[in-house]
Protein backbone atom coordinates (compact mmCIF):
# COMPACT_ATOMS: atom_id res chain seq x y z
CA UNK A 1 0.00 0.00 0.00
CA UNK A 2 1.10 3.53 -0.73
CA UNK A 3 -0.48 6.44 1.14
CA UNK A 4 -0.24 9.01 -1.64
CA UNK A 5 -1.69 12.36 -0.58
CA UNK A 6 -0.79 14.07 -3.86
CA UNK A 7 -3.47 16.00 -5.74
CA UNK A 8 -3.38 15.13 -9.43
CA UNK A 9 -5.08 16.46 -12.51
CA UNK A 10 -6.41 13.92 -15.01
CA UNK A 11 -4.54 14.41 -18.29
CA UNK A 12 -5.84 11.30 -20.04
CA UNK A 13 -8.30 8.48 -19.51
CA UNK A 14 -8.95 5.11 -21.14
CA UNK A 15 -11.90 2.89 -20.24
CA UNK A 16 -11.69 -0.89 -20.30
CA UNK A 17 -13.24 -4.14 -19.16
CA UNK A 18 -11.54 -7.00 -17.33
CA UNK A 19 -11.80 -10.61 -18.49
CA UNK A 20 -14.58 -11.07 -15.95
CA UNK A 21 -16.51 -8.19 -17.48
CA UNK A 22 -15.82 -5.68 -14.69
CA UNK A 23 -15.26 -2.06 -15.78
CA UNK A 24 -12.13 -0.07 -14.99
CA UNK A 25 -10.32 3.00 -16.21
CA UNK A 26 -6.67 3.86 -16.67
CA UNK A 27 -5.84 7.43 -15.71
CA UNK A 28 -2.86 9.45 -16.88
CA UNK A 29 -2.24 11.84 -14.01
CA UNK A 30 -0.02 14.88 -13.59
CA UNK A 31 1.07 16.86 -10.54
CA UNK A 32 3.75 19.46 -9.92
CA UNK A 33 6.02 16.65 -8.67
CA UNK A 34 5.38 13.76 -11.05
CA UNK A 35 3.44 12.13 -13.86
CA UNK A 36 1.94 8.71 -13.21
CA UNK A 37 -0.53 6.17 -14.56
CA UNK A 38 -3.04 4.43 -12.28
CA UNK A 39 -5.61 1.76 -13.11
CA UNK A 40 -8.78 2.20 -11.05
CA UNK A 41 -11.04 -0.84 -10.70
CA UNK A 42 -14.86 -0.88 -10.84
CA UNK A 43 -15.08 2.52 -12.53
CA UNK A 44 -17.76 2.65 -15.26
CA UNK A 45 -17.26 4.81 -18.38
CA UNK A 46 -19.77 7.34 -17.09
CA UNK A 47 -18.16 7.59 -13.62
CA UNK A 48 -15.79 10.44 -12.74
CA UNK A 49 -13.09 11.60 -12.99
CA UNK A 50 -12.92 13.12 -16.46
CA UNK A 51 -9.99 14.81 -18.17
CA UNK A 52 -9.30 18.12 -16.42
CA UNK A 53 -10.73 16.96 -13.10
CA UNK A 54 -8.72 16.93 -9.86
CA UNK A 55 -8.33 13.64 -7.99
CA UNK A 56 -6.63 12.26 -4.87
CA UNK A 57 -6.25 8.72 -3.51
CA UNK A 58 -6.40 7.29 -0.01
CA UNK A 59 -4.40 4.21 -1.06
CA UNK A 60 -2.52 3.10 -4.16
CA UNK A 61 -1.26 -0.44 -4.75
CA UNK A 62 2.06 -0.98 -6.49
CA UNK A 63 2.87 -4.33 -8.13
CA UNK A 64 5.84 -4.81 -10.45
CA UNK A 65 5.97 -1.09 -11.10
CA UNK A 66 2.27 -0.84 -11.98
CA UNK A 67 -0.03 1.31 -9.87
CA UNK A 68 -3.70 0.63 -9.18
CA UNK A 69 -6.49 1.55 -6.80
CA UNK A 70 -10.09 0.65 -6.11
CA UNK A 71 -12.93 3.03 -6.82
CA UNK A 72 -13.53 3.59 -3.10
CA UNK A 73 -9.88 4.64 -2.69
CA UNK A 74 -10.22 7.41 -5.30
CA UNK A 75 -11.56 10.84 -4.39
CA UNK A 76 -12.60 12.86 -7.47
CA UNK A 77 -12.59 16.62 -6.96
CA UNK A 78 -13.61 19.68 -8.95
CA UNK A 79 -12.75 20.47 -12.54
CA UNK A 80 -9.58 22.57 -12.54
CA UNK A 81 -10.08 26.19 -13.56
CA UNK A 82 -7.53 28.39 -15.31
CA UNK A 83 -6.36 29.87 -12.02
CA UNK A 84 -5.55 26.45 -10.52
CA UNK A 85 -1.78 25.67 -10.48
CA UNK A 86 -2.34 22.24 -12.09
CA UNK A 87 -4.42 23.59 -14.97
CA UNK A 88 -1.31 24.54 -16.93
CA UNK A 89 -0.20 20.88 -16.89
CA UNK A 90 -3.12 19.90 -19.11
CA UNK A 91 -2.47 19.64 -22.83
CA UNK A 92 -4.46 22.17 -24.85
CA UNK A 93 -5.02 22.60 -28.59
CA UNK A 94 -2.66 25.00 -30.32
CA UNK A 95 -4.02 28.37 -31.41
CA UNK A 96 -5.37 29.27 -34.83
CA UNK A 97 -2.52 31.75 -35.20
CA UNK A 98 0.10 29.06 -34.67
CA UNK A 99 -1.62 26.81 -37.20
CA UNK A 100 -1.99 29.58 -39.78
CA UNK A 101 1.61 30.79 -39.39
CA UNK A 102 3.08 27.35 -40.09
CA UNK A 103 0.71 26.29 -42.86
CA UNK A 104 1.05 29.61 -44.68
CA UNK A 105 4.85 29.52 -44.49
CA UNK A 106 4.84 26.00 -45.93
CA UNK A 107 2.38 27.04 -48.64
CA UNK A 108 4.62 29.97 -49.58
CA UNK A 109 7.36 27.48 -50.48
CA UNK A 110 5.09 25.44 -52.75
CA UNK A 111 5.35 25.81 -56.53
CA UNK A 112 2.83 23.37 -58.01
CA UNK A 113 0.00 25.56 -59.43
CA UNK A 114 -2.62 22.84 -58.91
CA UNK A 115 -1.59 21.54 -55.48
CA UNK A 116 -0.65 24.82 -53.78
CA UNK A 117 -4.24 26.14 -53.59
CA UNK A 118 -5.29 22.76 -52.16
CA UNK A 119 -2.67 23.09 -49.42
CA UNK A 120 -4.20 26.38 -48.32
CA UNK A 121 -7.78 25.14 -48.67
CA UNK A 122 -7.26 21.94 -46.67
CA UNK A 123 -5.30 23.75 -43.96
CA UNK A 124 -8.17 26.19 -43.57
CA UNK A 125 -11.01 23.64 -43.47
CA UNK A 126 -9.36 20.97 -41.28
CA UNK A 127 -8.42 23.22 -38.35
CA UNK A 128 -11.91 23.25 -36.84
CA UNK A 129 -12.67 19.49 -36.88
CA UNK A 130 -9.16 18.55 -35.77
CA UNK A 131 -9.45 20.88 -32.76
CA UNK A 132 -12.36 18.76 -31.45
CA UNK A 133 -10.90 15.25 -31.62
CA UNK A 134 -8.08 13.29 -29.96
CA UNK A 135 -5.31 11.57 -31.91
CA UNK A 136 -5.68 8.41 -29.80
CA UNK A 137 -7.35 7.06 -26.68
CA UNK A 138 -4.16 6.53 -24.70
CA UNK A 139 -0.97 6.22 -26.76
CA UNK A 140 -0.26 9.79 -27.87
CA UNK A 141 -2.06 13.14 -28.00
CA UNK A 142 -4.98 11.53 -26.18
CA UNK A 143 -7.00 14.66 -25.42
CA UNK A 144 -9.61 16.81 -27.13
CA UNK A 145 -7.72 18.71 -29.80
CA UNK A 146 -4.86 16.21 -29.75
CA UNK A 147 -5.43 15.48 -33.43
CA UNK A 148 -4.81 19.16 -34.21
CA UNK A 149 -1.65 19.29 -32.11
CA UNK A 150 -0.23 16.09 -33.60
CA UNK A 151 -0.86 17.29 -37.15
CA UNK A 152 0.55 20.73 -36.34
CA UNK A 153 3.69 19.26 -34.79
CA UNK A 154 4.38 17.29 -37.96
CA UNK A 155 3.84 20.36 -40.14
CA UNK A 156 5.95 22.55 -37.86
CA UNK A 157 8.81 20.03 -37.90
CA UNK A 158 8.55 19.83 -41.69
CA UNK A 159 8.80 23.62 -41.73
CA UNK A 160 12.20 23.37 -40.06
CA UNK A 161 13.36 20.24 -41.89
CA UNK A 162 12.54 21.07 -45.50
CA UNK A 163 15.17 23.81 -46.01
CA UNK A 164 17.83 21.41 -44.70
CA UNK A 165 17.03 18.42 -46.91
CA UNK A 166 19.85 17.56 -49.35
CA UNK A 167 17.59 15.54 -51.67
CA UNK A 168 14.78 16.59 -54.03
CA UNK A 169 11.45 16.42 -52.21
CA UNK A 170 8.06 17.55 -53.46
CA UNK A 171 6.86 19.61 -50.53
CA UNK A 172 3.21 19.71 -51.61
CA UNK A 173 2.96 15.92 -51.34
CA UNK A 174 4.27 15.97 -47.78
CA UNK A 175 1.98 18.79 -46.62
CA UNK A 176 -1.23 17.37 -48.09
CA UNK A 177 -0.42 13.88 -46.80
CA UNK A 178 0.29 15.20 -43.29
CA UNK A 179 -2.96 17.16 -43.30
CA UNK A 180 -4.90 14.01 -44.17
CA UNK A 181 -2.83 11.19 -42.65
CA UNK A 182 -5.01 10.92 -39.51
CA UNK A 183 -8.21 12.34 -40.98
CA UNK A 184 -9.96 9.03 -40.28
CA UNK A 185 -9.66 9.62 -36.54
CA UNK A 186 -12.54 12.09 -36.82
CA UNK A 187 -14.58 8.94 -37.49
CA UNK A 188 -12.71 6.56 -35.17
CA UNK A 189 -13.31 8.60 -32.02
CA UNK A 190 -15.89 10.67 -30.26
CA UNK A 191 -14.66 14.12 -29.14
CA UNK A 192 -14.44 12.76 -25.56
CA UNK A 193 -12.08 10.00 -26.73
CA UNK A 194 -14.51 7.08 -26.75
CA UNK A 195 -14.01 4.80 -29.75
CA UNK A 196 -16.59 4.25 -32.49
CA UNK A 197 -17.08 1.12 -34.59
CA UNK A 198 -15.30 2.76 -37.56
CA UNK A 199 -12.03 2.12 -35.70
CA UNK A 200 -12.49 -1.64 -35.89
CA UNK A 201 -14.49 -1.97 -39.10
CA UNK A 202 -12.39 0.29 -41.33
CA UNK A 203 -9.54 1.91 -39.40
CA UNK A 204 -8.22 5.44 -39.79
CA UNK A 205 -5.61 4.64 -42.43
CA UNK A 206 -8.20 3.36 -44.90
CA UNK A 207 -10.64 6.17 -44.10
CA UNK A 208 -7.93 8.81 -44.50
CA UNK A 209 -6.49 7.39 -47.73
CA UNK A 210 -9.91 6.81 -49.27
CA UNK A 211 -11.08 10.35 -48.49
CA UNK A 212 -7.88 11.88 -49.81
CA UNK A 213 -7.82 9.72 -52.97
CA UNK A 214 -11.44 10.65 -53.71
CA UNK A 215 -10.81 14.32 -53.00
CA UNK A 216 -7.76 14.55 -55.26
CA UNK A 217 -9.43 12.70 -58.13
CA UNK A 218 -12.40 15.03 -57.84
CA UNK A 219 -10.03 17.98 -58.19
CA UNK A 220 -8.58 16.40 -61.35
CA UNK A 221 -5.10 16.05 -59.86
CA UNK A 222 -2.93 13.95 -62.23
CA UNK A 223 -2.96 10.24 -61.47
CA UNK A 224 0.78 10.15 -60.69
CA UNK A 225 0.36 12.81 -58.00
CA UNK A 226 -2.75 11.15 -56.58
CA UNK A 227 -0.92 7.85 -56.25
CA UNK A 228 2.18 9.41 -54.67
CA UNK A 229 0.23 11.43 -52.10
CA UNK A 230 -2.13 8.57 -51.25
CA UNK A 231 0.86 6.24 -50.83
CA UNK A 232 2.28 8.55 -48.15
CA UNK A 233 -0.92 8.24 -46.13
CA UNK A 234 -1.09 4.48 -46.61
CA UNK A 235 2.54 4.10 -45.50
CA UNK A 236 2.66 6.59 -42.62
CA UNK A 237 2.85 3.89 -39.91
CA UNK A 238 6.01 2.63 -41.57
CA UNK A 239 5.74 -1.11 -41.02
CA UNK A 240 3.14 -3.70 -42.01
CA UNK A 241 2.95 -4.96 -38.43
CA UNK A 242 2.06 -1.43 -37.30
CA UNK A 243 -0.97 -1.33 -39.59
CA UNK A 244 0.49 0.15 -42.78
CA UNK A 245 -0.87 -1.69 -45.84
CA UNK A 246 2.35 -0.71 -47.65
CA UNK A 247 5.83 0.36 -46.53
CA UNK A 248 7.23 3.81 -47.40
CA UNK A 249 8.89 3.71 -50.83
CA UNK A 250 9.45 7.40 -51.65
CA UNK A 251 11.41 10.25 -50.09
CA UNK A 252 8.18 11.97 -49.09
CA UNK A 253 6.71 8.83 -47.52
CA UNK A 254 9.85 8.19 -45.45
CA UNK A 255 9.88 11.80 -44.22
CA UNK A 256 6.22 11.77 -43.18
CA UNK A 257 6.61 8.40 -41.45
CA UNK A 258 9.56 9.72 -39.45
CA UNK A 259 7.75 12.93 -38.51
CA UNK A 260 4.71 10.93 -37.39
CA UNK A 261 6.93 8.74 -35.21
CA UNK A 262 8.78 11.71 -33.75
CA UNK A 263 5.59 13.54 -32.81
CA UNK A 264 3.94 10.45 -31.35
CA UNK A 265 6.90 9.06 -29.39
CA UNK A 266 7.95 12.35 -27.83
CA UNK A 267 4.37 12.85 -26.65
CA UNK A 268 4.38 9.33 -25.17
CA UNK A 269 7.50 10.18 -23.17
CA UNK A 270 6.06 13.52 -22.04
CA UNK A 271 2.98 11.88 -20.53
CA UNK A 272 4.58 8.74 -19.10
CA UNK A 273 5.81 8.85 -15.52
CA UNK A 274 9.46 8.51 -14.54
CA UNK A 275 10.58 4.84 -14.57
CA UNK A 276 7.19 3.73 -15.88
CA UNK A 277 7.03 1.04 -18.54
CA UNK A 278 5.78 2.20 -21.93
CA UNK A 279 4.34 -0.52 -24.16
CA UNK A 280 4.51 1.54 -27.37
CA UNK A 281 8.19 2.32 -26.76
CA UNK A 282 9.04 -1.18 -25.53
CA UNK A 283 11.06 0.19 -22.61
CA UNK A 284 10.86 2.27 -19.44
CA UNK A 285 10.84 6.06 -19.54
CA UNK A 286 13.55 7.87 -17.59
CA UNK A 287 13.23 11.57 -16.81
Amino acid sequence: MNNDTTTYIVAGRTNGTTRRGDPYCTLKLRSTEQDTTIAVWDVAPTDPPQIGQLVTFTNIQETDGKRSARKMEMLPGDMATEDHPLYRLLPHPITRQQWDDTTERLASWCTDPLLTPLVREYAKTLFEPYSKYPAATSIHHAFKGGLLNHTYQMLHMLEGLYPCLPYPVKLERCIIAILFHDYGKVYEYQPDGETRDYKYLLGHIFISANRLYTELRKRQVPEEEVNHITHIVLAHHGELEYGSPVKPCSQEAVIVNMLDNLSAKTDIIEFTGNMESSFPLGTHVVK
